[in-house]
């Protein structure tokens, strides 16, 4: 566990465990415009997926969380589902923490790659994978992946995956 401090208390970080599920529902409604997941999903995002997600607290609250899994077909990849962060966490670079301390797990020791799908309006995303590329010394590509009428029956924006890699363990 890794912690950081803020302008008062610091925000620890943990694999989450199944009773995070109902708080991390919570904090996607309150993370728009995050998809949200049913109550179920999010109980599977914590136990199942819990070695490659990253659950954060302040003061006994859910601040941040990231869901991910190393896709069966690409096991030097780790997809990276969702990633919340709540207004009581934000301006403290914690995403970025929560992908590195993702990667720094004995269960990504053969990761050398991360993926994600994007939006092409979402500029925090975005950023924060830029970001994260740069501190890994990592090439970052993408391209359309999931299209918005092939898809998505025109219900929701074009997904383009991201690739990052490769890149070696931080430090």
């Amino acid at each position: 566990m890794t912690s950081e401090g803020s302008n008062t208390t610091a925000i620890s970080l943990r694999k989450p465990t199944k009773d995070d599920g109902f708080r991390l529902n919570q904090l996607v409604a309150e993370c728009p415009p995050l998809d949200p997941n049913s109550i179920y999903c999010n109980l599977l995002q914590c136990s199942h997926f819990a070695e490659t997600g990253v659950a954060a607290e302040k003061e006994g609250d859910l601040v941040g969380f990231i869901s991910g899994y190393i896709p069966p077909q690409q096991p030097e990849t780790v997809f990276v589902w969702q990633v919340a962060v709540h207004e009581k966490g934000r301006g403290q670079g914690l995403a970025k923490r929560m992908l590195k301390e993702i990667v720094s797990r004995d269960a990504c020791k053969d990761v050398t790659h991360m993926e994600t799908t994007i939006t092409a309006d979402n500029e925090a995303s975005w950023a924060l994978f830029r970001s994260f590329a740069r501190d890994m010394g990592a090439e970052l590509t993408y391209h359309e992946h999931f299209e918005k009428e092939t898809h998505f029956g025109g219900k929701h924006d074009s997904e383009f995956l991201l690739r990052i890699g490769p890149f070696t363990k931080p430090v």
